[in-house]
């Protein structure tokens, strides 16, 4: 049985963590800033956590990290 790859994409998206969640960057933080608020912009740069649902899927995309 050959080695499986890594998903090349979604390695530079996604972090495992030391208890096997995977931790995510937040949409909407590239352009069209003004409009947001302070607040809604300070919340965007903090990591988020994947689903369980949505983990499940990709920990099959990332299996060496």
């Amino acid at each position: 049985m050959p080695k499986m790859k890594t998903h090349r994409g979604a390695a530079k998206r996604f972090k495992l963590t030391a208890t096997g969640k995977i931790k995510r960057s937040h949409a909407f933080r590239s352009h069209i800033l003004a409009k947001k608020t302070t607040k809604r912009k300070r919340n965007l740069r903090k990591a988020a956590m994947m689903s369980a649902a949505d983990a499940q899927r990709l920990i099959k995309l990332i299996p060496y990290k």
